[in-house]
């Protein structure tokens, strides 16, 4: 049958990236304890198209991901799928991203409760031919925030929100990436108080009256996640998205910033 993708294209027009985008498959996700979970994920898999090729072969990048959705994965197993990738449809580069949601367990600060929080999280991966990976780590952070201006000015309370730290990171080559907990750990900590699933009475206490010890505006969350960013070894870039949903206004207090370190 005739291979219509390898037909010559005469335009002269190289395409960046060129793939297959929202393909969901299962994955298994390694821990930091060493097993791996599994989880669903939403696909962007592209590579570079010379500008003399007609098309790619679709058809392909799902023929590679196949086997590696049935391996624990982590960095070097995304540099061998890209790497596939290059060999098998003839391209100078390669990425593939990867949204899934995530698990971490949580213990109720005073009943000890155990309950899992579910996170919001990406690995992309970009790889030329004859380079090292490029690996970026993406997590969505939830944690609760108080207003340092409504706990000053109101006599029986303040108001607090549910909110949220979108990071994004890159480490410097032959620095292993943190895992997903850790970062998550790091990042709540930076709020009012982290949130739990399940708490019990006893532990909405707790957890009500130490966000109230701990107000924060939405500019204060950011700076000390940055601080916490720059505390990283081996940490070559990151990106810090902070929201407040706020409770008592339809619309939310934002801020971001993002730095690349020597």
């Amino acid at each position: 049958m005739q291979d219509v993708q390898n037909r010559e294209d005469a335009r002269g027009i190289a395409i960046q990236r060129v793939g297959i985008k929202d393909a969901h498959l299962p994955f298994l996700i390694k821990t930091k304890e060493g097993g791996f979970q599994q989880v669903l994920a939403r696909i962007r898999f592209t590579v570079a198209l010379p500008s003399e090729y007609k098309g790619t072969h679709m058809s392909r990048f799902l023929e590679i991901l196949m086997p590696w959705s049935q391996k624990p994965l982590a960095e070097p197993e995304m540099d061998k799928m890209l790497m596939e990738a290059l060999d098998r449809l003839d391209a100078q580069s390669a990425e593939v991203e990867l949204n899934f949601k995530y698990f971490v367990e949580k213990t109720a600060p005073v009943s000890g409760r155990k309950s899992v929080l579910d996170l919001d999280c990406c690995f992309k991966g970009r790889k030329e031919r004859g380079g090292e990976l490029e690996f970026q780590l993406g997590v969505d952070v939830p944690f609760t925030s108080l207003c340092p201006c409504s706990k000053e000015i109101s006599q029986y309370g303040a108001h607090n929100q549910r909110s949220v730290a979108r990071i994004q990171l890159r480490f410097q080559q032959g620095v292993e990436c943190i895992y997903i907990e850790d970062l998550a750990e790091l990042v709540e900590k930076q709020g009012s108080s982290p949130i739990y699933p399940l708490l019990k009475r006893e532990d909405e206490k707790f957890v009500t009256e130490a966000a109230y010890e701990n107000p924060k505006f939405v500019e204060d969350i950011l700076r000390d996640t940055v601080l916490a960013m720059r505390g990283l070894e081996g940490l070559a870039w990151f990106s810090v998205e902070c929201e407040n949903y706020e409770s008592i206004h339809n619309h939310s207090a934002y801020a971001s910033h993002e730095e690349t370190l020597a």
